[in-house]
């Protein structure tokens, strides 16, 4: 600056500004800090307004919010980061910031934390609950599989489906499986299967790898992808130890690639042995059937079904006899009964028969007017009676 300027040259507080924003800005158009995020003040606005730091200096951060609806997680004081900008200088304050185009975790503790605070949060909202987990096909005809079309992962499951089962058709999905953009193209693969329907069950993975190299299957679009998924998926990411979110997201976790074609494709050698085992147990079960029928036709030939006939007429026959004699010993003692009753009735009849009455030597004695007589009253002196014995009649006057 010496030697461009004179001694004795004076600058106003803008032009020195301004031509200290031309250097910074013209010589840190597009670098890579890495520090630790302090004093995070998000706007309403969106954008991202804080500072950072390391052990001996710090400078301010801004990040526009176009750029920060990018950012897969949540920005925390305390979190070291690597951002990616530009270099700008605020003239009305005199200080200078970096205005952020990139940003992600710096270092595997603080990736995992992160992955812990999005797992908390995507459990909050259930999407890996157990009650949603997808039941997955025992006999799939069509397996598909999301990941690198180049890797040995897809070597291994093509290998182990041709040897368990080669009438297994396989669909293969091609897809990033590590950095930039990896994570939309999983997604992506897994919105495909279930669009067009075409597989019944997917295995969504890849081999082994750093924890970043597996990061893109902790993406949260990867993991809505297979939470929201209608064909049952197996995450099979890295090997046993490694892990990702899809694995809490998927239906079923295998350990690694390998494993879950084993789980999806079934064993072509086991499902024959199974069906011999049926068809033995069928035919044992339908041969014992046939022969207890065989023993039921037997006891409906001639002779049997006489004596069967017999042992179902004979009491009915028995009971209409019996029923027959008690109707006739019925009607008999009705009749008896009813001819006592009229006999009884008669002999009444006849003790209270005038007839029987003048027999026993009684006489009915009555005036010439038919009027019985009664009493002395009823016939005076000179009264011409008619006396009625038990044979003939008698004529007189009463004196």
């Amino acid at each position: 600056m010496a030697e461009l300027f004179p001694k004795d040259t004076v600058f106003t507080v803008s032009n020195l500004t301004s031509l200290i924003r031309d250097l910074l800005e013209g010589t840190f158009s597009n670098i890579t800090l890495e520090g630790e995020i302090s004093n995070y003040r998000p706007n309403a606005s969106g954008h991202l307004y804080f500072t950072l730091k390391d052990e001996g200096a710090q400078i301010s951060a801004v990040m526009f919010r176009g750029r920060a609806m990018s950012l897969d997680f949540v920005p925390k004081d305390g979190m070291k980061v690597k951002c990616t900008g530009s270099i700008s200088v605020y003239a009305p304050r005199g200080n200078y910031q970096i205005i952020i185009n990139k940003m992600e975790i710096a270092g595997a503790g603080n990736i995992l934390q992160i992955l812990e605070e999005r797992k908390r949060r995507l459990a909050a909202e259930g999407l890996f609950n157990s009650e949603n987990k997808k039941p997955i096909p025992r006999f799939s005809k069509r397996i598909g599989i999301v990941t690198s079309p180049t890797g040995a992962a897809l070597r291994d499951i093509l290998q182990i489906t041709k040897r368990r089962n080669p009438g297994v058709d396989v669909v293969i999905l091609p897809a990033l499986v590590q950095g930039d953009g990896a994570a939309i193209t999983i997604a992506n693969m897994i919105k495909t299967a279930n669009d067009f329907n075409m597989c019944e069950v997917l295995i969504v993975g890849r081999g082994g790898g750093s924890l970043e190299d597996l990061l893109p299957f902790s993406e949260e679009v990867v993991v809505r992808a297979i939470a929201s998924s209608k064909i049952p998926v197996v995450s099979a990411v890295g090997h046993e130890i490694d892990w990702a979110l899809s694995d809490y997201a998927a239906d079923m976790r295998a350990p690694t690639p390998s494993a879950a074609a084993e789980l999806v494709v079934p064993k072509q050698s086991d499902i024959l042995e199974g069906l011999a085992a049926y068809r033995q147990e069928f035919y044992h079960q339908i041969s014992s059937k046939v022969e207890r029928l065989k023993l039921m036709v037997k006891s409906f030939d001639v002779a049997n079904m006489e004596i069967r006939f017999r042992s179902i007429e004979q009491p009915l026959l028995n009971r209409l006899e019996n029923a027959r004699q008690a109707l006739i010993d019925g009607i008999r003692q009705k009749v008896k009964d009813t001819k006592t009753l009229v006999e009884q009735n008669m002999h009444i009849l006849e003790q209270a028969s005038p007839q029987t009455i003048l027999n026993r030597g009684y006489s009915m004695v009555k005036t010439a007017e038919g009027k019985i007589v009664r009493s002395p009253q009823d016939a005076a002196s000179g009264t011409r009676l008619e006396i009625t014995p038990a044979q003939g009649k008698i004529f007189a006057r009463a004196e």
